[in-house]
């Protein structure tokens, strides 16, 4: 087996690297809705994700049309000396695309955007969601990954807390608001 790449064993900030499937990056996940595949609807969802996590230092992804498209809209502003002037300075970030046809590079954001399927798929079940509901259920999700044991706190078998990206991201893990328990409700009594 091969050395893990640099990037993955030296200290950065949460979302320095991330990978893209429409999915999440190495070390905490963070999921964004769009509306489609289209390259507007990934700028969109980068502009988001930069909003909040900040512009990462490198982005690696699939040859996607999305992204090969916001690739090429990028490098359009960057083209205008007067932009780039007013941009540069805050935008240190590097594209990073997979070779094509190698669909097991970017394996580990690839087995996250699975996981996400599977939790979407369990809580939608056969429901039809408003956008408001489907985002809400995508960023609980997004906590949900984020409070996943990475490695225990500490060697005393006692302790049972574990490091979680939500100690990177937040400083501690992510926690939900409670929900009340409708399981024993027949379903015509919810109101969703």
């Amino acid at each position: 087996m091969t050395d893990l790449p640099s990037y993955r064993v030296q200290p950065h900030r949460p979302f320095s690297h991330v990978g893209m499937d429409y999915g999440g990056p190495f070390l905490a996940v963070h999921l964004e809705a769009v509306t489609d595949l289209s390259t507007d609807a990934f700028l969109a969802a980068l502009d988001r994700f930069v909003a909040r996590r900040g512009i990462p230092t490198n982005i690696y992804s699939d040859c996607g049309t999305n992204y090969m498209g916001a690739a090429c809209q990028l490098k359009l502003l960057f083209r205008n000396a007067k932009e780039q002037d007013r941009i540069s300075s805050h935008l240190d970030c590097t594209w990073h695309f997979n070779p094509p046809a190698t669909s097991h590079f970017g394996g580990i954001w690839k087995a996250g955007i699975k996981s996400v399927k599977g939790h979407l798929k369990h809580a939608i079940g056969q429901q039809l969601l408003t956008h408001e509901e489907f985002q809400t259920l995508v960023t609980r999700i997004e906590g949900i990954f984020n409070s996943r044991p990475i490695t225990p706190k500490s060697s005393d078998p006692n302790d049972l807390s574990a490091l979680t990206p939500g100690h990177f991201l937040i400083g501690e893990p992510i926690h939900a608001i409670p929900q009340p328990d409708t399981t024993d409700v027949k379903i015509n009594k919810l109101n969703r």
